[in-house]
């Protein structure tokens, strides 16, 4: 028998099978980590394929040398979204296996916890009075485990001394049993189960459309507050019911601690999270209970998409319009091919949950690619919040220079009143954006990149939000050796601030990477704000989705216009996502709620769909403008961006890129609409420069795709390349 295997080295030149013999005396598997010679060493390789046969000669195959675990850590399954990542992507598979199997799993550096419980002998219980009379920790001991039959050896250990516990065990006073135990996250979020919520006639037509499979693929779009998490539920109990399982995405961290107790109170221990901001002993363990069936449910972010879940029944991804769903490092994905690749093996339908979904997701609607599923009114039966326009502009003619506008202070002076909620959303963290000299217009830059420092008052220093570089605060210019240094933008900080001066006697919270850092910093945050009225939750697009406060009654957007003029074609798409998303934390209960949106530009038509929550109508404009400029999804965007250590080599190589793709436009000329190569937006990042040559080509010509993918797949020791196909940031 023979096995083919992939080695375990990210490398281009070693992104090919290799034959092995397989030993005769081991039972070698199918998608099986084992131990393999390869040149002068042993690596770690997987197990793709099993056969009878091997064309190399006797002498050129080696044999494996061992298995690494007694299991299979490739479900079936997994070998579809390899061949579909690999074909999609052009991805390495070793990088593919990275994202199937965490490293927290395949490096072996992380084993099953295992608690000693100790207890005492029977000899023991006889012979209590044979224990010297000096050897006290001895005696204290073994009458704690008299009260105390089975107690953890480290927690005894720890009171009595180690070298006592031993002891006693030695002389056969104590012995002890080992026990599996799982390190379960968020073990505070263990609500009471709860019942099934009865139904809407439109929650249950959702269901029933969904459960029948007429296509799996489904896009459930509902307004804010419409009740998509109960159809989820809904959704995934009917899986359980016919013994299978499921998986159930949420964009953001932020979000799991929510989700995860909303599932518990239904579900119980049959849910598990999976997500990066869990312990490498959490995730090594909520991993092995979704592989042996003891959990049937993942809830996380992106990567609880490649969940170890077998016999899946529903697959679910709330806010699918969120950007986090994309990939933006090597290697590069979108969660919905896997999530589709896995869909179709386990004919189980795939639910895309939004009140904005992309452009691209609802023209697959509208062409029938999708069931088009509409929840268009709150389960509440309340209107959609009322959305204010602020020109900020006529603030300033006016005197006021201010972040907050009026109309806004107003609102919230009420609604502190009022013994309400608050939540301002401002997508710029920090103090300040930058910190500038009014004198020459020197802007203090991180060495390592080539964007402005950020400036946070709370630790006095400029840090660079892309490397997390740290540098003292600018006191004089250090291009003019003035001191006339002003600060930039407001921030998040900045803001919470100054709403402490504001309203002295409100709590005020803030949400954003900077009072996130820790493991459970994002579910105490959201506990206490929900706690405690009045309140001022401020933050970045944290808070900007999923959220469910029945007491916030005001809404306000400082600064709407940050992602409109983005150098994006999906600027206008992704700032009505961000207001209408933002706005729907609002007015979720029994009060009527209200949004106040701040802009320069109030006359701009996309705020003018947001106050009117007319997706339709933004859609319809929306698609006729990527239509006529051929954008996605009538066209495909590709960026191969070249990074290097040192500026030359970069250029260098992006000009041969460019010229060999100059040749392809000549080969299909009626497939390119745009080429062109460039100095990327950020030139520099993380001590790397950068360049890129943007594409867009015929959506349809998958060969030329392919072309494409091979002439940037070079092997070049001094710059690395990659390839982008739509993606979602071009800076």
């Amino acid at each position: 028998m023979f096995a083919e295997v992939v080695v375990d080295v990210s490398t281009n030149s070693l992104d090919k099978i290799f034959d092995y013999e397989c030993p005769k005396n081991i039972e070698i598997l199918l998608g099986q980590r084992v131990l393999v010679p390869f040149g002068r060493q042993t690596i770690e390789g997987y197990v793709l394929n099993l056969k009878e046969t091997t064309e190399l000669q006797p002498n050129q195959v080696k044999q494996i040398i061992k298995p690494l675990d007694d299991f299979s850590l490739i479900l079936p399954e997994m070998f579809d979204v390899i061949r579909e990542l690999k074909q999609e992507y052009k991805l390495r598979i070793i990088d593919i296996l990275h994202l199937i199997v965490p490293s927290q799993i395949r490096n072996g550096k992380v084993k099953q916890q295992v608690v000693k419980n100790c207890f005492l002998t029977e000899y023991g219980l006889e012979n209590l009075d044979q224990i010297k009379s000096n050897a006290k920790n001895q005696i204290q001991a073994c009458a704690y485990l008299r009260t105390i039959p089975n107690c953890d050896f480290t927690k005894l250990a720890t009171k009595f001394g180690n070298q006592t516990i031993n002891t006693l065990i030695s002389k056969g006073y104590i012995a002890f049993n080992e026990t599996k135990s799982f390190r379960a996250p968020m073990q505070d979020i263990s609500p009471e189960i709860e019942a099934d919520l009865t139904l809407t006639d439109l929650q249950q037509k959702a269901v029933d459309t969904i459960l029948s499979k007429q296509n799996l693929f489904n896009l459930l779009f509902g307004v804010t507050g419409s009740g998509k998490t109960e159809v989820y539920m809904q959704v995934i109990r009917e899986a359980l019911k016919n013994n299978q399982t499921a998986i159930m995405l949420v964009p953001e961290i932020s979000l799991t601690p929510k989700t995860v107790k909303q599932f518990r109170s239904r579900f119980g221990d049959l849910v598990a999270v999976l997500h990066s901001g869990l312990s490498d002993g959490e995730k090594f363990d909520e991993w092995f209970r979704l592989y042996n069936g003891t959990a049937k449910i993942a809830v996380g972010a992106r990567s609880a998409i490649f969940a170890p879940l077998k016999n899946l029944g529903a697959i679910i991804i709330d806010e699918e319009h969120d950007g986090s769903y994309q990939s933006e490092s090597n290697p590069r994905y979108e969660t919905i091919t896997v999530a589709k690749a896995r869909a179709k093996y386990n004919d189980c339908p795939l639910v895309l949950g939004s009140a904005t979904p992309t452009i691209e997701t609802f023209y697959n609607a509208q062409m029938g690619n999708y069931n088009l599923i509409t929840l268009d009114k709150r389960i509440n039966k309340m209107p959609l919040p009322k959305m204010d326009i602020v020109d900020m502009c006529q603030e300033f003619r006016s005197g006021n220079t201010s972040i907050f506008s009026g109309q806004l202070l107003n609102e919230m002076s009420k609604a502190v009143n009022n013994n309400e909620q608050i939540m301002l959303f401002l997508n710029r963290r920090g103090f300040s954006s930058y910190q500038m000299c009014r004198e020459c217009g020197y802007v203090a830059k991180c060495t390592d990149c080539d964007v402005s420092l950020v400036y946070h008052k709370e630790d006095n220093l400029l840090k660079c939000h892309y490397c997390g570089k740290k540098f003292k605060p600018l006191t004089k210019c250090p291009s003019c050796g003035k001191t006339t240094i002003k600060l930039g933008n407001t921030g998040t900080e900045k803001i919470e601030e100054e709403l402490q001066n504001l309203f002295p006697q409100t709590k005020v919270f803030r949400m954003d990477n900077d009072t996130t850092t820790t493991k459970s910093s994002h579910a105490k945050i959201l506990s206490e704000f929900e706690k405690t009225k009045p309140a001022i939750l401020v933050g970045t697009q944290m808070i900007a989705k999923g959220h469910d406060f029945p007491m916030v009654t005001l809404v306000g957007l400082l600064d709407a216009d940050l992602s409109l003029f983005y150098c994006d074609f999906k600027a206008n798409e992704k700032t009505y996502q961000l207001v209408t998303q933002v706005a729907g934390r609002a007015g979720r209960a029994e009060k009527e709620g209200k949004v106040v949106l701040q802009t320069f530009f109030p006359k701009h038509y996309v705020y003018n769909f947001c106050t009117n929550y007319d997706y339709l109508r933004f859609y319809n404009k929306e698609i006729n403008l990527r239509q006529t400029a051929q954008f996605p999804p009538f066209s495909k965007i590709i960026r191969v961006l070249v990074t290097a250590e040192e500026d030359d080599p970069a250029k260098l190589l992006t000009h041969e890129l460019f010229l060999k793709f100059k040749d392809l436009r000549v080969k299909y000329p009626n497939d390119f609409i745009f080429l062109e190569a460039m100095r990327s937006p950020h030139a520099k990042i993380k001590r790397k420069y950068r360049y890129q040559v943007l594409m867009r080509v015929s959506e349809n010509n998958e060969k030329l795709i392919e072309e494409i993918f091979e002439i940037s797949n070079v092997i070049n020791n001094k710059a690395t390349v990659f390839v982008e196909v739509n993606p979602q940031n071009l800076s």
